[in-house]
């Protein structure tokens, strides 16, 4: 089986687990989003090789049981938030007394706000279901597009220097694909909502998908690893597959709770 066909399957069984939470909501899918952020922790510290840290590195991995607890339990953004300000500060705080790696309290970070964003996008009402597959169909799209247009249409890279097989033309192809897919779900579940507001919105999550494309990219060649791990068949590891999705989610999640503005107007 060739590397692409294995992309392929990953992606429809992944996909499908994942839309089937995203539909069904609440404690369900606030699992997936801790779930997924432990996994990027893992990987992080096992690409740094902050696990041979320990009790350090043990330490910050019961500060994200912390956060993800917080997060698992339904507890409001203010809460959570809280949590994640005083664990990671802590985290930077120890950091920065110790002269330690600062590699330890970015990991950390960088995953519980991953699964802060994507469960507090979520929700657990409707309009949390629409918002995940608004921002599903942006970063899939852009994900997709981006390769097979690169691919065929080549030209000039991106960023060579992190990643050499990203062209312009696969992300001005991506972020076009992005803008029609997140365009086409909002017009489809919330008819009449439009203006100038949601193709800017897609165009920065699209932008921002794939700036966490790079930087995740940027991390694997600072420690000379081509996968942050083999879970997935064909994807690599947890961070290669949502590299993109973290980032977008992350920018949508800050978005949405300080300007109160939503996808479907109720958020």
């Amino acid at each position: 089986m060739s590397n692409l066909q294995q992309r392929i399957i990953s992606a429809i069984v992944l996909g499908a687990a994942v839309l089937a939470l995203t539909w069904i909501g609440g404690t369900p899918f606030r699992a997936l989003a801790v779930i997924a952020g432990a996994a990027i922790l893992y990987e992080w510290y096992a690409m740094a090789g902050i696990w041979a840290q320990l009790p350090r590195a043990g330490l910050h991995a019961v500060g994200y049981a912390a956060i993800g607890l917080a997060v698992l339990g339904g507890y409001g953004h203010a809460a959570v938030l809280t949590a994640f300000g005083v664990v990671t500060g802590i985290a930077l705080i120890a950091a920065f007394v110790d002269k330690n790696d600062y590699w330890i309290a970015g990991g950390l970070a960088y995953a519980a706000m991953s699964a802060i964003a994507l469960a507090g996008l979520r929700g657990d009402g409707a309009d949390g279901l629409v918002t995940l597959l608004f921002l599903f169909a942006v970063v899939w799209s852009t994900d997709i597009f981006a390769y097979f247009n690169g691919r065929s249409l080549g030209g000039p890279k991106l960023a060579p220097r992190i990643s050499p097989n990203k062209t312009w033309s696969g992300a001005i192809g991506g972020t076009a694909a992005a803008i029609a897919a997140g365009l086409a779900v909002v017009m489809y579940f919330t008819p009449g909502r439009g203006g100038l507001a949601l193709p800017l919105l897609v165009l920065i999550l699209s932008a921002g998908s794939q700036i966490g494309d790079l930087f995740e990219s940027w991390i694997k060649r600072h420690f000379g690893r081509k996968d942050s791990s083999q879970l997935i068949p064909g994807h690599g590891g947890v961070m290669d597959r949502v590299d993109g999705l973290v980032v977008a989610a992350m920018l949508l999640y800050v978005i949405t709770l300080m300007s109160g503005w939503g996808i479907t107007g109720t958020r």
